[in-house]
């Protein structure tokens, strides 16, 4: 039994945004942001373990909230927590912008580990003790550790545009040993994979470099996709892979993924602070986050064929594209009609998101505002003319047709 990732490109026909209509924001509730960077698609910012970190560090001058995903906030080694960040499986927010899915902001999950048959023992004892250790030093809950009854049989490929994917042999034995965890109350899993050691030497080399993509994010998500669908539980995967020699010329962004045994910390502390998951037949409760809290959606502009993206582009969210943001995906703005505002840069982007806050018209923070739109007075009834927004030929209007 194989279990494949597969990728659905949907048509949406959706407004185009422009900085005029971004500007209205119906509430003064506190503001909710949603930060997406793929796994597995070679992102220019966030392509590697931890670098889109910086981004939602940011975002959070702006937001009160920030709801983002583990491959941003998943740096190996390295991890940062703030009461701000909601840290949400991939399906579980593609399942919270479709709005079938809720959030309820937690202070502790009580997280269990989930360890490959196929891990060697050296190997798995390195991540047992990086398990005792966030217990120690952290004083996280990470209550018991469950093994596969049969090894999970990982497997790596890459998709012609160069995003990475991969499948999984036995997913009967990676559910079976989740649902043992679920049973003796763990609230969250943790799962650790042996993924194979055959890697591309060229592929890896480049991405040590600092110019690749990663050739396992793809296979990740799959792994953590499938356990929070089937359980509805936070999920988030760290891989078990031998250390590599020492590389003097290592890329920055690279160096997280290299420092120690285990890309394990990070996952585990992210996860003792992550949302349960509703799935609306909960009592409410004061602080629950659902479709509509949220504000403004910030993703690479190349990256706008994602299920949220979709979900979320015809309606009240503000959906900001980054053009620095390159990725392999290549699904624009444009190929889905519109929907999304597009900005240089993430900066801008948190400009942007700072007026939509605020109240203020971002258009009106450029050098070149325009004039108030002229709606024509509508004709008498059988002449034949009706009432529409003036504007000069060949030019679109500015109110854009999202209502706000």
């Amino acid at each position: 039994m194989v279990l494949q990732c597969v990728i659905a490109a949907a048509a949406l026909h959706a407004p185009t945004r422009t900085y005029e209509c971004a500007a209205a924001r119906g509430s003064r509730r506190p503001y909710t942001a949603g930060l997406i960077v793929p796994t597995g698609v070679g992102a220019a910012i966030g392509g590697y373990a931890g670098d889109a970190m910086p981004v939602a560090r940011a975002l959070t001058a702006v937001a009160d909230t920030v709801v983002t995903h583990p491959n941003v906030l998943n740096g190996a080694q390295m991890y940062w927590s703030h009461d701000a960040f909601q840290y949400v499986e991939g399906f579980a927010l593609d399942e919270f912008a479709a709005g079938r899915w809720g959030l309820r902001p937690a202070s502790a999950q009580k997280v269990g580990l989930l360890l490959d048959a196929a891990i060697e023992p050296e190997l798995r004892l390195r991540h047992l003790q990086a398990a005792d250790a966030a217990r120690a030093t952290l004083g996280l809950c990470v209550a018991a550790h469950a093994t596969t009854d049969a090894p999970l049989g990982v497997e790596l490929q890459m998709s012609p545009s160069g995003a990475s994917w991969g499948a999984l042999r036995r997913p009967d034995a990676l559910l079976a040993a989740a649902r043992r965890l679920q049973a003796a109350g763990c609230t969250a899993i943790a799962v650790v994979a042996r993924f194979p050691d055959d890697e591309d030497e060229e592929m890896l080399a480049a991405y040590r470099a600092g110019d690749g993509v990663d050739a396992i994010g793809g296979a990740e998500a799959i792994i953590s996709h499938l356990i929070t669908k089937e359980l509805r539980l936070p999920c988030a995967h760290a891989p078990a892979l031998p250390a590599l020699g020492l590389e003097p010329g290592l890329a920055p962004r690279a160096c997280a993924e290299e420092l120690g045994h285990t890309f394990l910390p990070c996952v585990l502390a992210n996860l003792a602070r992550a949302p349960s998951l509703l799935d609306g037949s909960e009592r409410p409760l004061p602080g629950d986050l659902w479709r509509d809290s949220l504000d403004a959606l910030v993703v690479p502009a190349d990256a706008c064929g994602g299920a949220a993206v979709l979900a979320l582009a015809a309606s009240d969210t503000l959906v900001v594209g980054v053009e620095e943001n390159t990725c392999a995906m290549a699904v624009s703005p444009e190929r889905l009609g519109g929907g999304v505002v597009r900005v240089r840069s993430y900066m801008e982007a948190i400009g942007l998101l700072a007026a939509h806050k605020a109240g203020v018209n971002p258009a009106c923070l450029t050098p070149t505002v325009a004039p108030i739109a002229d709606l024509e007075v509508p004709a008498e009834p059988g002449h034949g003319r009706s009432g529409r927004v003036s504007e000069e030929p060949g030019e679109r209007s500015e109110l854009g047709a999202a209502a706000y």
